[in-house]
C-alpha cells in the first residue's frame, strides 16, 4: 500500500459515509479522514496524502457537502498521511488550521519527522497553523465542541479528540487516538534521528490517561485502528456496529498487551512470554 500510494492514489478510493449522527467518513483505504457537519459550517478532521486530495474532495461532495464550507482543519499529528492534503484543502476553502503546538516543529524546522523519508517521498507542501493546540483546549464551531487531549510519543505533539454526537435523539461521545503507532518508538527510528527513548515513556503515560476517556464511538486515524470498514460491513439498519462502549478501552489495553508482552522495541513483534519460557 505504501509504496503505491504516490504512484497509484485512485486504488485507495472508497465510497464516503456517514458514521453516525453528524460524523462522516472521507477518507481512503490507508488513511482515515472524518468531518463533522457543524450546521454552521464542516470540521475536517486530517487531509491524508497530497495525492488523495482529489478523492477526499469527491467524497465530500459525494456525501451532498459544498467543500468550500469545510471552515476547520483539525490534524491529529504531523505527519504526511495525515496532513499531505492540507496546503491544498486550505488555498482551496480558506480553512483554518490546527495542529497540536509540540508537532509545529516538525513542519518548520524537521521535515525529515514527517515520516516522508519512509514513504519515499522528497517534497511536499506544508502549510502555517493558525491554531496551535495544547492538553485542555477545546474547538468549537456551530452545534460542536471538540475536546484536545495532547498525547505525546508516537509524535510530541500528538491530540486525541472528543465530541459528542447525537443518533435518534441519543447522544454519544465519539473519540479519536490522535497517534497510536509504535514505529516512531523503535530502536532503529530513534537512533535514525537522533531522539531520546523517552518518547516511550511519554507513549506510556498517555495510554493511561487516554484509559480514563469515555468513547462510544471510536473512529480511528487509520481505519484498520477501529476496525472502520469492517464495521460498516456488519452494520444494520436495527444495529450501528459503531457504537461500541468498550471498543476504544479494548485498544489501548491491546497497545498495553503489546508493549508489554510483544513489542521489543526494534520495529519487531515478538512473543516475550514464549522466549521466557524457553529460556527457563
Amino acid at each position: 500500500m505504501v509504496a503505491r500510494v504516490c504512484t497509484h492514489p485512485w486504488e485507495l478510493r472508497v465510497e464516503p459515509f456517514r458514521i453516525i449522527g453528524n460524523l462522516y467518513y472521507v477518507g481512503n483505504l490507508d488513511s482515515s479522514s472524518h468531518l463533522i457537519d457543524t450546521g454552521d459550517g464542516l470540521i475536517l478532521i486530517d487531509t491524508a496524502f497530497p495525492q488523495t486530495v482529489y478523492l477526499l474532495l469527491e467524497s465530500v461532495r459525494r456525501l451532498g457537502f459544498d467543500p468550500d464550507d469545510i471552515k476547520y482543519v483539525v490534524h491529529t499529528h504531523a505527519h504526511y498521511d495525515h496532513f499531505g492534503g492540507t496546503k491544498a484543502i486550505v488555498e482551496l476553502t480558506g480553512a483554518k488550521t490546527f495542529l497540536g503546538k509540540e508537532d509545529i516543529e516538525i513542519l518548520t524546522d524537521h521535515p525529515e519527522l514527517s515520516w516522508t523519508p519512509e514513504y519515499g517521498v522528497e517534497f511536499y507542501e506544508t502549510f502555517d497553523v493558525d491554531t496551535p493546540l495544547s492538553d485542555g483546549d477545546t474547538i468549537s464551531l456551530g452545534n460542536t465542541t471538540i475536546e484536545c487531549v495532547h498525547i505525546p510519543g508516537h509524535t510530541p505533539g500528538s491530540i486525541s479528540y472528543f465530541f459528542e454526537v447525537t443518533e435518534e435523539g441519543k447522544s454519544y461521545r465519539a473519540g479519536i487516538h490522535g497517534g497510536p503507532g509504535l514505529n516512531t518508538l523503535s530502536d532503529e527510528y530513534l537512533a535514525q534521528y537522533g531522539l531520546s527513548e523517552s518518547r516511550r515513556e511519554d507513549y506510556r503515560r498517555s495510554l493511561q490517561k487516554l484509559k480514563k476517556e469515555k468513547v462510544d464511538v471510536f473512529i480511528g486515524a487509520h481505519p484498520d485502528q477501529s476496525d472502520t470498514f469492517e464495521k460498516l460491513a456488519k452494520r444494520t439498519d436495527e444495529n450501528n456496529t459503531f457504537i461500541n462502549t468498550n471498543d476504544f478501552r479494548i485498544f489501548l489495553e491491546g497497545i498495553e498487551e503489546m508493549i508489554t508482552h510483544g513489542w521489543s522495541w526494534n520495529g519487531d513483534f515478538v512473543d516475550k512470554r514464549k522466549e521466557a519460557e524457553q529460556a527457563r
